[in-house]
């Protein structure tokens, strides 16, 4: 039964140290760390890549407001294809009533009123 104990405790400490190398891979500055050696690797991004981490390294703010303005422009694009995806969604949807509707009342203030205006001075008839 020791034996057995013993060998279920290697595993889960082997299967431990598995889940830790795959999550130190998957954390995000190993993941921006490997994509940056990757565009190192080309030389022709190599000369660029040097240029934008000093810029970035220089100007801290600016590039983070920057960053953040163009997430903010994306976001909003995504919403407005969004919004006329549905228009166009519910434009194709067939309607069932087609009898003409009544055109909505608009205010007017110069237009008659629908009763006739009674004038005091007016005489009347007894």
């Amino acid at each position: 039964m020791n034996d057995l104990e013993r060998e279920i405790e290697e595993s889960r400490a082997r299967l431990d140290q598995t889940i830790d190398r795959i999550q130190g891979r998957l954390s995000v500055p190993n993941l921006v760390d490997e994509m940056l050696g990757n565009a190192r690797r080309v030389p022709a991004l190599n000369s660029a890549y040097d240029g934008a981490l000093d810029a970035v390294r220089r100007n801290p703010v600016p590039v983070l407001l920057i960053a953040a303005g163009v997430g903010l422009l994306f976001s909003r694009m995504a919403r407005d294809a969004e919004r006329r995806r549905t228009e166009v969604s519910a434009a194709r949807v067939p309607v069932l009533d087609d009898t003409p509707r009544p055109a909505a009342r608009t205010y007017d203030p110069d237009a008659p009123g629908a009763r006739p205006v009674h004038d005091p001075v007016e005489k009347t008839e007894l």
